[in-house]
Order: C-alpha cells, then sequence, then structure tokens
C-alpha cells in the first residue's frame, strides 16, 4: 500500500445507500474548509434515480441520484472515492463491485458485521489492484481542511474546537472511531492539529492496517510526526513493530495501545470491536506497548499520560524548527437549519399550510380531533367519516345515515348520463382509470348533477323570504332562471323518482323537521301544473333535505349554514358518490375488454 496522500481538496465521492445526515455533514464541512466544489459527487440509491436537495452553505443544491454503481462511475469518472454505508448484509458486494471499477481509488465500508470471508476478499483484490479499503466498522477518516468520509469527527461544532478546518502537521491512526474524536481533540490542545486521521475499523480483518497508513503518513512531507492508538488483540500493532524496527519509519511515533486492564479480570475479556478480544500475551496491551516501546515509538506509561507524551514530541520537533507556526484564521459560519433553530428557539418561520380536518403528527391520525382507533371501536361509518372531515363534527346518527343514503343512491344512474358516458369513452380509449374518472367528473355542473348547491340555495332564499311558491318561481321565471331541483329528461309526475321519495321517506321518518322540504314539494306542486316533467330530480331532493338536516340538527349557525351552501359541500357528495359509479364503469370497459368507442355515423346531423 504505502504511497502517500488519499484525499486533498479537490477529492469527491460516490456516496452508497443514501443517507441525509453524513452527507449533509460531509458538504458542511466542505463549505467550513473554504473548497469550491462539493465533496459528494452523486448518490447510489438501487432502484432509484433523480436528485437529492442538500445544501451548500446557504446555497441549496442538487446531487444526481443513480440506480447503479456503475452509472454513477461513468456518470462522475473525477470521484474516486466509494463511501459504503450499506449494512452488512449487502456491504461486501457493493465493495467488491466498487472496487472493480476503474475510477474508484478508495473503498470506505461503514457497516459492522461483514463476514470475515467478504473480507478477506476485499483485501486480496485491494491489495493486488492497488487500492485502498478503510473499514469494515468505520467512521471513516478525514484530511484537515480538504477532505472527510460521513460522521467522521461528528459535529460542526466538534471540527471547530479540533481545528480540522485546516491542516495541522499530525497524521493519525487508530481502530476506533469514537476514540478517534477523542485524540483529534487531544491532539489540537496540545499541537497545531491533525493533517490526516484514519480509522481503520475495529473488526478482526481490516481492509488496511495500522501499519499501512503510518507508512503513508511518513511519506507525506506536511506529516511531521504520527500517532497511533491500538487497542488489545490481534497483532496488527507487530507490523508497525517490524517497521519501525527496519528504519522504514524516520518520523516521531507516539503510541499507545487500549485495553491494559484486561489483565485484571480472570477470564478472556471481548471489549467492543470484534477484533477487541485478546488472545494470549503477545496480543495484550501490555506486551504490545512494550514492543513499540522497545522498536523506537514513543509509549507513555499510561493512556493519562499520552496527551503529555503527545505534546513534548511536538514541541520537540518546534524547538527544532522542524515544524512551522500555522496561522489560525476564523472559518466561516455554517447556517443553522431551519428545524433545528426553530426547536432551539431562535427563529419563527410562518406555515404554508393550515389544516383543521385532521392530523397525522401523533401515534395514529386524528379525524377533527377523533383518534383512528376510536372511529373504528366505535363502529363509525363513512357517513361518520364525512361528518368528522367535512363539518368538523360528529353528526348525530340519523344525518350520517341520510349522508350515506345520498351516497348510495347517487352512485350510479346507469351508463347512458353524460358522466358514465364520458367515463366509458374514455377506458375504452385505454386511458388509466384516474384519467377514465376525471373525464366523467368533469361533466358535473348545472346541468348534470350539480345542481344540488343551487337548489338548496335557492330553496333556502325563497322559504326565507316567505314566498309562495307562485312567487318563487314565477320570479325566477323573469330573470330567466330555471329552477333547480326541478326538471327531468325521463320522469314525469305520475313516474317520479324512485331515489326523491326514499329520500323523502327516510327524512320524514327521521328528521326532527323537513320544512325547507316541505317547501320543494309544494314548489313541484306547482311546477307539474305547468308541465308534467317538471318533477322534483334528486338534486332538489338532496338540495332542500341538506337544509333540514343542517338546521334541524342544532349543530349549525345561520353563517354556517350559508358558507357550507357557498363553498359546494353539497355538491361533493353528488361528486363523492358518483365516482363510486365511475369507477365501476371503468372498470366494466376493461374487464370486457371493449374496443375503442367510434360514435355512428346515423346518429349525427350533418348539415350545412
Amino acid at each position: 500500500m504505502a504511497t502517500g496522500q488519499l484525499f486533498s481538496r479537490t477529492t469527491q465521492a460516490l456516496f452508497y445507500n443514501y443517507k441525509q445526515l453524513p452527507i449533509q455533514r460531509m458538504l458542511d464541512f466542505d463549505f467550513l474548509c473554504g473548497r469550491e466544489t462539493p465533496s459528494v459527487a452523486g448518490i447510489i440509491n438501487p432502484g432509484a434515480e433523480g436528485f437529492q436537495k442538500l445544501f451548500f452553505g446557504q446555497e441549496e443544491i442538487a446531487i444526481p441520484v443513480h440506480s447503479t454503481i456503475e452509472a454513477a462511475c461513468a456518470a462522475h469518472p473525477t470521484a474516486d472515492v466509494f463511501i459504503n454505508f450499506a449494512s452488512y448484509r449487502s456491504a461486501a458486494a457493493s465493495s467488491n463491485l466498487a472496487l472493480k471499477q476503474p475510477t474508484i481509488r478508495v473503498v470506505a465500508i461503514i457497516a459492522e458485521g461483514v463476514p470475515e470471508a467478504d473480507t478477506k476478499e476485499l483485501i486480496a483484490y485491494a491489495r493486488a489492484n492497488n487500492k485502498v479499503v478503510i473499514g469494515p466498522a468505520t467512521v471513516g477518516g478525514i484530511q484537515a481542511g480538504a477532505f472527510k468520509i460521513g460522521d467522521t469527527a461528528g459535529t460542526i461544532d466538534n471540527i471547530i474546537q479540533c481545528k480540522l478546518y485546516r491542516p495541522g502537521s499530525v497524521g493519525f491512526v487508530s481502530k476506533s472511531g469514537g476514540m478517534s474524536n477523542e485524540l483529534y481533540n487531544t491532539i489540537a490542545r496540545v499541537t497545531d492539529g491533525i493533517y490526516e486521521g484514519i480509522a481503520i475499523g475495529g473488526d478482526v480483518f481490516p481492509g488496511s492496517t495500522l501499519s499501512d497508513h503510518v507508512l503513508r503518513f511518513n511519506n507525506i512531507p506536511q506529516v511531521k510526526m504520527i500517532v497511533v492508538l491500538g487497542e488489545l488483540g490481534g497483532r496488527d500493532e507487530y507490523s508497525l513493530v517490524e517497521a519501525l524496527k527496519a528504519g522504514k519509519i524516520n518520523k516521531p511515533v507516539c503510541a499507545w495501545v487500549s485495553g491494559t486492564c484486561a489483565r485484571l479480570f480472570k477470564s478472556e475479556v471481548q471489549f467492543g470491536h470484534a477484533g477487541a478480544k485478546s488472545g494470549g500475551e503477545m496480543e495484550s496491551a501490555q506486551a504490545k506497548n512494550q514492543a513499540l516501546g522497545d522498536a523506537g515509538a514513543v509509549v507513555p506509561t499510561s493512556y493519562e499520560a499520552f496527551e503529555t507524551s503527545i505534546k513534548e514530541t511536538f514541541q520537540k520537533l518546534a524547538e527544532e524548527g522542524k515544524i512551522s507556526p500555522i496561522k489560525e484564521f476564523t472559518p466561516p459560519q455554517i447556517p443553522e437549519d431551519l428545524n433545528s433553530a426553530i426547536k432551539s428557539g431562535k427563529v419563527r418561520a410562518p406555515t404554508h399550510i393550515i389544516s383543521t380536518i385532521s392530523d397525522d403528527r401523533g401515534e395514529e391520525p386524528c379525524y377533527a380531533g377523533v383518534p383512528m382507533s376510536t372511529i373504528i371501536e366505535k363502529g363509525m361509518g363513512v357517513g361518520d367519516v364525512i361528518s368528522l372531515l367535512w363539518f368538523k363534527r360528529s353528526l348525530p346518527r340519523y344525518c350520517t345515515q341520510f349522508i350515506e343514503i345520498c351516497i348510495m343512491l347517487c352512485a350510479d344512474h346507469g351508463p347512458c348520463v353524460s358522466g358514465a358516458h364520458n367515463t366509458i369513452v374514455t377506458a375504452r380509449a385505454g386511458k388509466d382509470l384516474v384519467s377514465s374518472l376525471v373525464s366523467g367528473l368533469l361533466t358535473i355542473g348545472p346541468r348534470f348533477g350539480g345542481a344540488i348547491d343551487d337548489a338548496a340555495r335557492y330553496f333556502k332564499d325563497a322559504y326565507d323570504r316567505k314566498l309562495s311558491p307562485y312567487e318563487f318561481v314565477e320570479s325566477m321565471k323573469k330573470k330567466g332562471i330555471r329552477v333547480p331541483g326541478i326538471g327531468h329528461r325521463i320522469k314525469r309526475g305520475d313516474n317520479k323518482d324512485k331515489r326523491v321519495e326514499l329520500l323523502q321517506l327516510f327524512a320524514r321518518t327521521n328528521f326532527p323537521s323537513t320544512k325547507y322540504m316541505e317547501y320543494a314539494v309544494e314548489v313541484e306542486t306547482y311546477t307539474l301544473s305547468k308541465a308534467n316533467n317538471l318533477v322534483m330530480n334528486v338534486d332538489g331532493a338532496i338540495g332542500s333535505l341538506f337544509l333540514d338536516l343542517l338546521a334541524g340538527s342544532g349543530m349549525f349557525t345561520k353563517q354556517e349554514i350559508d358558507e357550507i351552501i357557498s363553498i359546494g359541500y353539497l355538491n361533493g357528495l353528488f361528486v363523492l358518490a358518483r365516482s363510486i359509479g365511475l369507477i365501476g364503469h371503468t372498470f366494466d370497459q376493461k374487464r370486457l375488454k371493449q374496443p375503442l368507442y367510434r360514435h355512428p355515423w346515423e346518429d349525427v346531423l350533418y348539415t350545412k
């Protein structure tokens, strides 16, 4: 491995398995360091394509999302680092594929628990092809002021405290990601800071070893001293011992192997990492520390003395003139995310949508404050749900029953009415369900099913002004307005609409008052004296009866009733009901595999 620097200020990575927080932390680090380009070139999310919006400083940017590793590498040939956030189940396969891409030079595997056999294969391939694997079970690595992998070094506050926004003179390598953060802080206190830091991961077989990175650091001119934090278990540290003995490392090395407390236990101890398990005296922390010290590394007597050893080594180099003072600067401030600023009480932001009918923020959705479980437990029906979502209150049972009856009676009126006809023609043209449904719904209006609100409005106005049926009808005639809710193309006075009769029967049996309906019936009696087809239709029945429902229930003010009628609530009932039938006609035509409809010539009057 050896060679030298892994990363630079122009290094870009491909991020596998989208995770918003670590990517945003990388981009915030880029901005902190004054990078001109984001370090994340693309995201790989198997099966997904498009863009993900993230922030680069104050600017919102769109990072491309690719469905395959091959596509991402082809689209971003200069991105040579592959950051793998896949689970342990798929990390090996995706890392293996990434290593085989000619553009990828470094692969960082974050997942713990990758099968050891798979890891060994990855290591063998990487070494044979002069590529670098960091991990598995790693937090990643960082080059101060240039590039960082994922969550390395934690929060922006920690990065600033550890002076990682600009390069120092210390190369650092550890097995532990958590202890890396601790050492970054320690090193920043007693030296000019980190130049590069790597956490190789805590698994038994890391993709790259402590000595691999120490030898790299030895070849980087900007690195003046090296700090190593090992741990009991395994024999990785002994390769570093051999390198020191062979004179391959000519820079001061401060080292400590943690886990000396293991001797206090009578039985074998397994620490946090899979590899942190002593398998004999040579794998003990004491033996490794002794060997490193004998080989020439600066090894303290305890972890507590590690900071002093690092400080003294750095001071000696500075006194010898081997380290030049670093010019400090104040890094730019990272803009705070709106959500966190709101939570901390620093800002207040206006909302963009107001909702008073439902709330999905708790453990379960609520309709007008009623939990979904309550709706089910109380055996509520569709009418009850409509009363909650449309009227924002629980209406009496006779009201919700009436709503359900309206939906059932208006669900369909055969294939010949305009809405059904449009839906059938559209479905036979091969269009999808939504297109066919909307085609039918668009015919609803003043001439087809959309007169319920107008019927209610005119009947209410006439009744409240105490107009006789004669006065009402004749005044409408003078205005040139047909009475909404009166008149039918098929039904007659001696063959009334059965739906109207059923609605009126239910109301007379259950409603406390039917004054508006009875007024509409009186109007019908007068219009039938004019023509036998001026019979009350279902729009007129629903419109007048809904007035009785609203007024008779005692749950609505006059202002609320007027608002309900003006907004279009009552036409909403017909739209909701007829959608059921239109969907049925769509399925019917598709089930029957009906061909494209063409209207017959003989049914068209061709004239000049």
